[in-house]
């Protein structure tokens, strides 16, 4: 996932000395648009960081100086634009367009870090600025976007003669710029911009309301369990993390386990213990909307009311079809007609599995009726007797750190040429992290990246892309970008060891990060990641297909204990378990979309129905068995369209994931793994930002258009698979 602060706006991050054989102060320019920057702000963002690409000086950062810092770049970058604005001279494209480019520098430097930290990191201080700031935040986008004396310059840049003979990406900034204020209201009237940034800001102050309260909820509602013996079927090392967890949390001689974000939990396929599972369950689906100081279906309702007001007042039908101005896919209808055509064959697939299931509960003596605590658990059942494939056998090859360096980094040196060094010394804000300079194939130092796997209480579930720094030749900056991951810390002493699905997120989030590291774009606003939802997610879901090479899986699924290679009789049973589940894997996301697109084409008086009923009647829309399947994730909890960007974006996974194995046909169709094929990506789309439409970014790479059978091949979901 791309964060709002990174691959979120889909939502990603590096002093003195040689980089590269270059000069810091070579790379970077701190050139604000005009000299009316606040001279008053003296803090530790008034100046580019001296760490390696301006990397974050996390240390020298005190909880007191994020909030002077933020109102002192908003206060900067509102002058600068202000003085766009009242430029007297000719409007141009480089005194209107390039110049609102170079604005914002303080405010993008002590954002950038802030919003990482209250995502990862956070703490009652940070989410009181966050709280702050944010309203404010969204004040500035709006004195930018609906400023009619900005407009004007900008519309009359687009409509001259000298506008229209651009090319490239001169002219896809132009056309991006122009498009953004219309959408953002810049042609409402007066009256209509008074009533929008009454809206904007009360939208601004609930979705952050939303994300502290749900992080918070998700830490608070971490079950409690009296016994080992109710988590039998856990690990040794499992449950000693959970008495941790229990005892750092106030209830020595207890066990908790942490919740994660998604509806499905990864312990109820081990655990063994009905009661245990359904306690596991409840605490899960209920986080929030259990009418207590968590629950969030208030705010829910709130959202969904104003945005869909804000679309009419915008003059789109419905908060989908606004949102989706700029996408590949461009209307709601279309999305929903896309996922549609997969429910059949996932519903027969549902339905195939869960009869499977049933019988394996009742071998395994269990009488009452297969529940979604319970599908999960027997899925892991089938899967070892069927498949003879076990998640405990698997785990010991994936060492975390291993895996990053093994496996992550070696397929991109294999495929790009990339090289990666630790860097002790570039200070980081937690101590489980790690800090590495990225070295291009030529050997020229490309990037800094932060990689922060752990799960904590205080961080948000998930993971996520993050810039601290974007690219940009304007700005004279490199990429400094960070991962962040939420794999289960182990106990001490015990070694972190991730799941498969664990792993898979590995790769995928490393794909934004190349996305990322790749960026070669002039502007900052066309930069790496910074593309349409329906396209940002297609890099990551791309990347996840280099965890199953052979030989990359040779390099770095070893034995933690003894060295050993993962055998190859265990590959081949990874690789036909492969499309098993797939009423679970796809059926929760396709259903979690398809609840998106439905909660964002309310009008605003049906936004006003009781949550829960409403997603009740749209799950039941969907075609799908959600009563034994619900969605990855419901409504009181769903933070990708609540808070992070994603809102009717959801069906960006299914699309991508499209895009991403009609990709990867090609790649195997074109000798697999190899330099040349890396190139070739890089060139074509990895590399390219939002220089040219998203159409024929993919277009370029495969050579047509998207097609999406090797996605139904690859989900055991084509005609003749069986």
């Amino acid at each position: 996932m791309k964060t709002r602060f990174m691959v979120a706006a889909a939502p990603l991050v590096l002093g003195a000395g040689l980089i590269g054989g270059l000069p810091v102060t070579a790379l970077a320019k701190d050139k604000p648009a005009s000299a009316a920057t606040p001279a008053a702000y003296a803090g530790p963002f008034a100046h580019p960081s001296t760490l390696p690409f301006h990397a974050p000086d996390f240390p020298a950062y005190k909880d007191s100086d994020w909030q002077p810092a933020i109102e002192a770049g908003i206060a900067a970058k509102r002058a600068e634009i202000k003085a766009i604005a009242a430029n007297k001279t000719k409007p141009t494209f480089d005194n209107t367009i390039v110049a609102m480019e170079r604005a914002g520098t303080l405010f993008d430097r002590a954002y950038n870090v802030f919003g990482q930290l209250t995502s990862a990191n956070t703490s009652d201080a940070l989410d009181a600025i966050d709280t702050a700031v944010s309203p404010q935040v969204s004040a500035l986008n709006d004195d930018i976007y609906l400023d009619e004396t900005l407009f004007a310059r900008v519309k009359a840049v687009h409509d001259s003669a000298a506008g229209k003979a651009l090319s490239g990406e001169d002219a896809m900034l132009l056309a991006t710029t122009y498009d953004k204020f219309v959408h953002r209201g810049a042609l409402l009237s007066a009256a209509q911009k008074v009533e929008l940034k009454a809206m904007n800001l009360e939208i601004a102050k609930l979705e952050t309301a939303f994300s502290q309260k749900l992080t918070t909820a998700t830490a608070a509602k971490a079950p409690i369990f009296d016994t080992a013996a109710q988590l039998a079927g856990l690990s040794d090392a499992e449950i000693a993390a959970a008495a941790k967890l229990a005892g750092e949390k106030g209830h020595p001689g207890k066990y908790m386990l942490a919740l994660g974000n998604t509806t499905q939990q990864a312990a109820l396929t081990s655990l063994t213990n009905r009661a245990s599972r359904k306690a596991l369950w409840d605490a899960s689906v209920n986080r929030t909307s259990g009418g207590d100081e968590y629950d969030t279906t208030a705010m829910v309702t709130q959202l969904a009311t104003l945005r869909a007001k804000k679309a009419r007042l915008l003059g789109a039908p419905d908060f989908a079809t606004y949102q989706m101005y700029d996408r590949m896919v461009k209307t709601p209808a279309q999305a929903m007609e896309f996922m549609k055509g997969f429910v059949p064959a996932l519903h027969a697939t549902q339905d195939r599995e869960a009869g499977m299931l049933e019988a394996a509960a009742k071998a395994d003596g269990q009488t009452e009726a297969l529940a979604p605590w319970d599908w999960s658990f027997y899925a892991e059942k089938v899967r070892k007797a069927k498949y003879d494939l076990d998640e405990n056998q698997i785990k010991p090859y994936f060492e975390v750190w291993r895996t990053l360096e093994d496996g992550v980094f070696y397929a991109a040196n294999q495929t790009y040429g990339l090289t990666f060094k630790r860097r002790t010394d570039l200070p980081v804000y937690h101590p489980t992290m790690r800090a590495y300079e990225v070295f291009d194939a030529d050997g020229k130092s490309l990037a800094i990246f932060y990689y922060d796997p752990f799960a904590r209480s205080n961080k948000k579930g998930g993971a996520w892309m993050n810039n601290f720094v974007e690219q940009s030749y304007l700005l004279g900056e490199k990429p400094v970008v960070s991962n962040t991951l939420n794999i289960a810390l182990p106990a001490d002493g015990e070694p972190a060891l991730a799941s498969f699905d664990d792993v898979e997120t590995m790769f995928h989030e490393f794909g934004h990060a190349l996305h990322g590291f790749f960026a070669s774009q002039k502007y900052p606003s066309l930069s790496g990641t910074n593309t349409a939802r329906d396209f940002v997610e297609f890099p990551s879901q791309f990347n996840e297909n280099f965890a199953t090479i052979p030989s990359v899986l040779n390099h770095y699924a070893k034995h933690y204990q003894t060295g050993a290679t993962i055998p190859a009789e265990l590959i081949a049973k990874i690789e036909a378990a492969k499309t098993f589940n797939q009423g679970l894997g796809l059926g929760e996301t396709l259903s979690a979309a398809m609840l998106d697109i439905q909660w964002h084409q309310l009008s605003p008086e049906e936004a006003a129905q009781p949550p829960m009923a409403f997603e009740a009647k749209a799950l039941a829309a969907t075609g799908l068995n959600t009563d034994l399947i619900p969605p990855r994730y419901k409504t009181p909890y769903f933070r990708h369209i609540w808070d992070n960007g994603y809102a009717s974006g959801y069906y960006s996974y299914i699309w991508t994931e499209m895009l991403a194995h009609d990709g990867w046909d090609w790649v195997e169709k074109h000798g697999g793994m190899t330099r040349a094929n890396g190139d070739h990506i890089r060139k074509s789309f990895l590399g390219q930002g939002h220089t040219k439409d998203f159409e024929v970014l993919f277009h370029d790479f495969t050579g047509h258009d998207p097609q999406v059978e090797p996605m139904l091949e690859a989900r055991g979901l084509a005609p003749t698979a069986k």
